[in-house]
């Protein structure tokens, strides 16, 4: 069942860089790739794809975040708290998934991090 599953990832992985080929700006088929490629460890061409989205779509909160998922899966927490900290600023707001993502585990004891989850938590 691994084997199979694997196989299918390896198959969407190859249509779809086939795709991006055709049509380097296909904003959906980056988001699909940079995903794709994180599921299966490849996290260098996972954050290759989460840069090249933020730089097509800069104002775009989700693909900061995607970014900053990387970022700290390459063990780049700086960087990965400023992407956190600009997709926070455009509007990122799923602190209960910010909370519990595993792609953030390596920043969730850090400083920035534990201030950028109470400025999201509800003021009362």
């Amino acid at each position: 069942m691994l084997e199979r599953k694997q196989h299918d990832t390896a198959f969407e992985i190859s249509f779809f860089e086939s795709v991006l080929r055709h049509d380097p700006g296909f904003i959906e088929v980056i988001e699909i790739l940079g995903g794709l490629y994180t599921k299966l460890g490849r996290i260098a061409e996972g954050l290759k794809m989460d840069r090249k989205l933020v730089r097509l779509q800069p104002k775009n909160p989700t693909a900061h975040y995607n970014l900053a998922c990387s970022l700290a899966l390459s063990r780049r927490n700086a960087d990965a708290l400023r992407a956190l900290r600009r997709a926070v600023v455009l509007g990122y707001r799923d602190l209960e998934w910010m909370s519990q993502d595993p792609d953030l585990q390596g920043l969730k004891r850090n400083p920035g991090f534990e201030a950028i989850v109470e400025q999201l938590k509800p003021q009362g």
